[in-house]
């Protein structure tokens, strides 16, 4: 008797442990895919050039400290994490992803990618988009072995997801050098089409891996930025060439999106009435078309938007941001930290649009919507 009373303990024992790694059935987990806007420190771990962990970065994060963000504190990812209540996810080659909080998710983002596994060569050692869908298979083995592969596949289908890809396409491959390999190659339209039709493969491949819930953004102001402004600019005015780079990509991706839903069984048009039940079965995507620089500088107040607050040389967008920069004293009235990334208080505006803003900047419906619904599915 009590051989089997300790062989009970024993069991119970297992079996609480074992359910202390349940996945609570209001946990959304959120995963990151795409580029420096996005990467939250992945790049800290590569033998690469394009990193962010030297001061001033991080100056106004929590630590005060670099972290592999390109940005003076928060960035999109976390800003978003923080409006949905959740942990801010780790980078996935960060060795502290490991237990509970691999279901949390993780950032898979990597500055510096494109679309094209071409983009950003000359930062040499970066995790290219398919690589980092690789890495996301890998951390879905990694889960099921925590929680099992029910719960794991259940917990990815509701995740929420953020891919932000498109812009190092043109600035850091079509448009990096005059006579570049690929604008010799393609007319600016037919560089377009390609890209359009290589992401289309990307966004299956998401659908395939589990991905239901996917914020898709459109490229920013590239003609606009400070680092642009720079090379480019003698008046201070956009670069016409690559705004018309972002203005042929824009709708195009917006057309992708719905030809997808449409392709995998949603009514583009009814996507609303699809997304509670359907989740097995739906690619639910939206599409933040980012707010151009004077738009920026309406809703915040900033009093520049062309000037970084951390470089050297014309607008402060010649060379990285680093202690030898100027560097502005207060970041909260500039929209641009560095020649291409935008500040913390230009993140947090970015990520309102994301959360409320109408359907001229999120389409089909902004995420709070979306996370109301998903309550009450």
């Amino acid at each position: 008797m009590e051989s089997f009373m300790t062989l009970f303990i024993s069991l119970l024992e297992i079996l609480l442990a074992l359910g202390s790694w349940t996945v609570p059935s209001e946990a959304k987990a959120f995963f990151v895919f795409g580029d420096s806007l996005v990467d939250n420190g992945n790049n800290n771990f590569l033998a690469t050039t394009a990193r962010a962990d030297s001061p001033p970065y991080g100056i106004d994060y929590p630590t005060h400290r670099p972290t592999g963000r390109f940005s003076n504190g928060l960035n999109i990812p976390d800003i978003i994490s923080e409006q949905i209540g959740a942990e801010t996810t780790l980078p996935y080659l960060s060795p502290e992803l490991r237990g509970e909080r691999l279901l949390v998710g993780a950032n898979f983002a990597s500055a510096g990618i494109g679309i094209l596994n071409d983009t950003g060569i000359q930062f040499f050692n970066i995790i290219r988009i398919n690589k980092q869908l690789e890495y996301f298979q890998q951390y879905q083995r990694r889960l099921s072995s925590l929680i099992g592969p029910v719960q794991s596949q259940h917990l990815v289908n509701g995740a929420l997801v953020l891919i932000t890809l498109g812009g190092n396409d043109f600035v850091n491959n079509y448009y990096l050098v005059p006579y570049s390999a690929r604008s010799r190659e393609f007319s600016l339209p037919d560089y377009v089409q390609y890209l359009i039709s290589e992401y289309k493969k990307i966004l299956a491949r998401l659908y395939e891996l589990g991905a239901r819930r996917v914020l898709v953004t459109g490229t920013g102001p590239l003609g606009c930025v400070p680092a642009e402004l720079a090379l480019r600019s003698r008046t201070g005015d956009c670069d016409p060439e690559l705004e018309r780079a972002g203005d042929l990509f824009n709708p195009q991706l917006v057309q992708l999106l719905a030809d997808l839903n449409r392709q995998i069984g949603a009514d583009g048009n009814q996507m609303s009435l699809c997304i509670i039940i359907k989740m097995h079965a739906l690619y639910i995507c939206f599409m933040i078309i980012w707010l151009n620089v004077d738009e920026v500088t309406n809703f915040a107040g900033f009093v520049t938007s062309k000037i970084a607050c951390c470089g050297q040389g014309p607008y402060n967008g010649i060379g990285l941001c680093t202690v030898a920069s100027n560097l502005c004293p207060n970041r909260d009235i500039y929209a641009f930290w560095d020649g291409f990334h935008p500040s913390e208080k230009a993140n947090r505006i970015i990520v309102s649009q994301f959360m409320t803003g109408s359907v001229e900047y999120m389409n089909p419906m902004n995420l709070s919507t979306i996370l109301a619904m998903d309550e009450k599915a």
